[in-house]
């Protein structure tokens, strides 16, 4: 048996045991996917303090629910969905948001070499935060986790034709936002 296939039986495994109400089998799944979940909610709301509660949150919200996960999909695409609805009604609840001058350096301002980097990393950032929820779910899912349009699609639970036009309304904005500000 390949690395991968050992893998998700391992992870099956777990699950398993998990659904009968084995904690250990839980906090193994927790310790696999903690990055995975902090990750989603960090880049979804840009506050790196948030992060590990959110992921809490959202790992209790499956352990609660962990009966329902009817293995369909991968355990990542089921736990994606709780991460990211955990945290869109974080975000919903607490308004949290930037005015668009806030998040964009002004036209025609040279950065200094040194500072360059950094500072396209927190405009691309900024940019990505002030995209709508939804949209903004399905391209960190995408680019930043690598999920498949399919994966996506369960995680968030739409058609994959519905992901498809999140990912281009979010991009096409994207480009919009950073255009000028990434040119100069």
């Amino acid at each position: 048996m390949n690395g991968p296939a050992r893998e998700n039986q391992a992870e099956s495994r777990l699950i398993a045991r998990s659904v009968a109400g084995d904690k250990d089998a839980f906090g193994a799944l927790v310790q696999r996917y903690q990055r995975f979940a902090c990750s989603v909610v960090y880049r979804m709301t840009g506050r790196p303090e948030l992060a590990e509660d959110l992921a809490q949150e959202a790992f209790v919200r499956a352990w609660l629910h962990l009966a329902n996960f009817r293995g369909e999909s991968q355990f990542r695409t089921w736990l994606g969905r709780i991460v990211t609805n955990a945290t869109i009604d974080y975000l919903r609840a607490n308004k949290v948001d930037l005015a668009l001058d806030e998040r964009l350096p002004a036209r025609g301002e040279p950065l200094p070499a040194q500072a360059m980097r950094s500072e396209v990393e927190e405009t691309v950032r900024r940019a990505v935060l002030a995209l709508p929820e939804e949209s903004r779910a399905a391209l960190i899912l995408r680019e930043y986790e690598g999920l498949s349009y399919k994966e996506i699609a369960g995680a968030l639970d739409i058609p994959i034709g519905t992901v498809m036009s999140r990912l281009n309304y979010a991009r096409t904005r994207l480009r919009e936002m950073l255009g000028e500000s990434l040119n100069h």
